[in-house]
């Protein structure tokens, strides 16, 4: 039987009507009603014909998380007095409960996508309603995207509803071609902000880490609220660890404790969403029940301030969720929690001059992720550049071309990036194209069924305290009765079922079987088993022991085990997971299995080379061949006849690391130089440039021959680098023998002296004793430019800085030479220093001569 009494009070029907007429005249719109509403459960019952005496039309709605799918399928057929598989149906990875009676049908935006890649046309589909689009997850934007080619190209009668939490819909109301959008009032109460910031500093997030210190005070805020307020407690953490140390912190709390995330069993996240049973509660929670959950009862809303995504380092080959600080948007969808049903109160783990630096919105998922499965996707739809997709934010081009690289490595697309009959399998197979290469390569070598329980393990990491060993996880998982356990066992099958294990060596093309374990599939040990599918989901990070738990990945990047870790006697690794946290110089390993060197060069032989090698390192020349994987060298010997080419290019690579000082300068050449650089900048043309990078830039111009001939650093130090700056001078115009009545290296003073001028400065430098000046009322130029005087005393002390002679003998002399007359009684000290001749002698030997 209807509830009618419970869909009447949702806020959202008010704005059914004109999302309705939204729909009938326009196709798309966008529907803005905050968390509570009703959005999610009531507008696909109401456009699906279900609650009035409409049409009644097949309605599709996708979710972002399992979680939530599942909870708005109940929840949508408990409205209708029914259970999920009748009207109301869901569909998530692993798992389907559908009947033929189903008109809605609630699926992961993951499930969606495959489904129009089968089914572009999406038969039988009047209407796709797109929830919580304001997140930004990357499967939603492609959704989307894809939706919007089909309503083009094949399907214009298709109804398209993206549903945001939030009022930012102004570039979602654009994308889908100016949507209208219709806008839904939330039933809002007060909720009162209390800052509650740690007493102490405590260390930002970085990488997977957050700081102990932070949760124990998150706990403590909880059991502070629990005192202070009425109602139930909805706490938020980053992840799954997190969420289980704070769930110890609250033993002997006088409430009950209750865990919700990606992860949890579906009889505890039914338990959550089916409020209390007069039991005060405590609800830890990830982002997940920002908008996509109702929790009733919830009246006090902790907020440690955190959240997970997930984030790329293409240079290394590492890709995980990391830890950041949540959003401005985030807080506010989270505080909402509080108010849903009466007043309430967020408790705010930070301080408040903290919140305006917070970013307004989290990052869309397309700018940060790996975007190897998009692109996948992508070259599937038959646009692998992804250049006419509508989408809010454009794929990064770095980001897309890290990810057809991976691509065309695993054979899912060819040289011109079109989508290979491979590829079309990989992206079917609902997981990650490494995770599908390793699925498909690995069955081929171990079974389909042995290289599922490694590739289920590998799609959703296993709980910490499984290890990091993953040969010893896929045991426990075999044998566990947890929830972990029992959801990779629901993979295992799922993935087992898609895949036949073909005949041994097809998948790779070699033929090779790596020396671990037996020679047949089935009596492979699990520790080779393991380590072969991980190697080949994850080639880059095979790592070779470097010794007391310090590995290299083949990738170039270090990598180190726990202090405590049973793989470090180990000789080589495959890598994976691992993070590498702020500032560290290598990856932390999380979860790895031991290999061989056999498999290691089976997994990652498209990343071997062999040949010579002539480069700059630790200073010199280094001329040898080596056969290594990536940066992995596993034979090296000296080259004694190396190319003199590669050579060259070495050493000229020392001079870009090093620079110029690798060769010989005197004090001569130097001041070449920088008269060369005062007549470029103040003539120009034709006297060229001399800086670092015009030199290194053509070498050849200046350096040659000696640089060709050259087999080493020494052979560098052996160059006179102004005899080798005097190639540049201009002597085809004839300008290079004016080179010294342009810029003198010397000016002769009056006294007669030759005094050097130093070029390094703006000005030309002049610094001479003042006596040698006596009679010069004009100040000297080089190219046009006055020198910059430094007058010295007779001791060679400075007396004075000027560019105007004339200026300094009719003002600044005066106050000069009251100061030094009684300090310097023996040289001479003249009045009018413009009547008498200069000199570089005392006074007394002024007069013997």
């Amino acid at each position: 039987m209807i509830r009618t009494e419970a869909l009447d009070r949702l806020p959202v029907r008010t704005a059914v009507p004109a999302l309705e007429r939204a729909l009938d005249d326009r196709g798309v719109a966008v529907l803005c009603a905050p968390p509570g509403t009703g959005k999610t459960t009531l507008v696909p019952l109401v456009l699906a014909g279900l609650t009035g005496d409409g049409p009644v039309r097949r309605v599709v709605v996708a979710e972002p998380r399992r979680i939530a799918a599942r909870a708005a399928a109940r929840r949508m057929a408990w409205l209708l007095g029914e259970r999920p598989g009748g009207r109301i149906g869901f569909t998530v990875r692993g798992e389907r409960v559908v009947g033929p009676d189903t008109v809605v049908e609630v699926v992961t935006t993951g499930v969606l996508l495959q489904r129009l890649q089968r089914d572009q046309e999406l038969a039988g589909v009047d209407v796709v309603i797109i929830d919580e689009c304001h997140e930004r997850h990357l499967d939603a934007d492609t959704v989307a995207a894809f939706l919007l080619d089909v309503r083009e190209a094949i399907r214009p009668d298709l109804r398209l509803v993206a549903a945001s939490a939030t009022t930012d819909a102004e570039g979602w109301a654009r994308l889908l071609g100016d949507a209208p959008v219709v806008e839904a009032e939330g039933v809002s109460y007060p909720v009162e902000v209390v800052w509650a910031p740690p007493a102490r500093p405590v260390k930002p997030p970085h990488g997977m880490r957050v700081d102990p210190a932070l949760l124990t005070h998150v706990a403590a805020t909880v059991r502070r609220a629990l005192g202070e307020r009425e109602g139930d407690v909805l706490c938020f953490l980053p992840g799954v660890g997190e969420i289980a140390r704070v769930a110890g912190q609250l033993a002997g709390v006088d409430a009950e404790v209750l865990q919700v995330h990606g992860r949890a069993p579906a009889a505890v996240q039914d338990a959550v969403l089916a409020g209390s049973s007069g039991v005060r509660r405590v609800v830890l929670a990830t982002s997940v029940a920002e908008s996509s959950l109702t929790v009733p009862g919830v009246r006090v809303v902790v907020d440690s301030g955190l959240a997970r995504e997930p984030r790329t380092d293409h240079a290394r080959g590492l890709s995980a969720l990391t830890t950041v600080r949540a959003s401005q948007a985030a807080g506010r969808q989270r505080a909402g929690r509080a108010g849903r049903e009466a007043a309430g109160a967020v408790y705010r783990c930070w301080d408040r001059a903290e919140d305006g630096r917070l970013a307004r919105f989290p990052a869309p998922e397309i700018k940060v992720a790996d975007l190897a499965a998009f692109a996948l996707q992508a070259a599937c739809w038959g646009d692998p550049e992804a250049s006419s997709l509508a989408l809010l934010d454009p794929p990064p081009a770095g980001a897309m071309a890290a990810a057809r690289e991976v691509l065309g490595a695993i054979g899912a697309v060819d040289a011109a990036g079109r989508v290979t009959g491979r590829g079309v399998r990989m992206s079917r197979l609902g997981l990650h194209p490494r995770l599908a290469r390793a699925l498909l390569d690995g069955a081929a070598e171990v079974g389909a069924r042995r290289a599922a329980e490694v590739v289920a393990l590998l799609s959703e990491e296993p709980p910490r305290e499984y290890g990091d060993d993953l040969a010893a996880a896929l045991r426990t998982a075999r044998r566990g009765q947890d929830g972990y356990a029992g959801r990779w066992k629901q993979e295992v099958r799922r993935l087992s079922a898609q895949v036949d294990g073909g005949g041994p060596g097809s998948g790779f093309g070699s033929g090779k079987t790596p020396d671990s374990g037996a020679d047949s599939r089935g009596s492979r040990s699990d520790d080779a088993v393991v380590g072969l599918v991980a190697a080949l989901a994850f080639p880059e990070r095979v790592a070779r022991a470097r010794g007391e738990g310090a590995f290299l990945m083949v990738s170039g990047t270090g990598a180190e085990l726990g202090d405590f870790s049973r793989l470090r006697s180990a000789p080589w690794l495959a890598v994976a997971v691992a993070d590498r946290p702020a500032h560290a110089a290598s990856a932390r390993v999380r979860l790895a299995a031991v290999i061989d060197e056999g498999t290691a060069l089976l997994a990652a032989g498209q990343l071997r080379v062999r040949g010579e090698e002539v480069r700059w390192a630790d200073g010199d020349v280094v001329a040898r061949s080596v056969d290594r994987v990536g940066a992995v060298e596993l034979a090296v010997r000296p080259l004694k006849q190396p190319d003199p080419e590669l050579v060259r290019g070495a050493l000229l690579e020392g001079l870009e690391r090093e620079g110029l000082r690798l060769l010989r300068w005197s004090r001569d050449s130097e001041q070449l130089r920088l008269r060369l650089a005062f007549l470029h900048r103040v003539v120009g043309a034709p006297w060229p440039d001399v800086s670092d990078g015009a030199l290194l830039a053509d070498p050849g111009a200046w350096l040659e021959p000696e640089l060709s001939r050259a087999r080493r650093r020494a052979d560098l130090g052996r160059i006179d680098a102004g005899q080798a700056l005097r190639r540049l001078l201009p002597w085809a115009t004839g300008e290079a023998v004016r080179l010294d009545e342009l810029a003198p290296e010397r000016i002769e003073v009056p006294s007669g002296s030759r005094i050097r001028i130093e070029y390094g400065g703006e000005q030309p430098v002049l610094a001479v004793k003042l006596q040698e000046l006596f009679g010069l009322a004009e100040t000297p130029r080089v190219a046009g430019v006055p020198v910059l005087v430094h007058l010295l005393s007779p001791a060679g002390r400075p007396a004075a800085v000027t560019a105007d002679l004339a200026s300094f003998w009719q003002d600044g002399y005066k106050a000069v030479r009251a100061e030094l007359r009684g300090r310097y009684p023996k040289h001479p000290w003249p009045e009018d220093p413009a009547t008498v001749p200069a000199t570089r002698y005392t006074s007394a030997r002024l007069k013997r001569s």
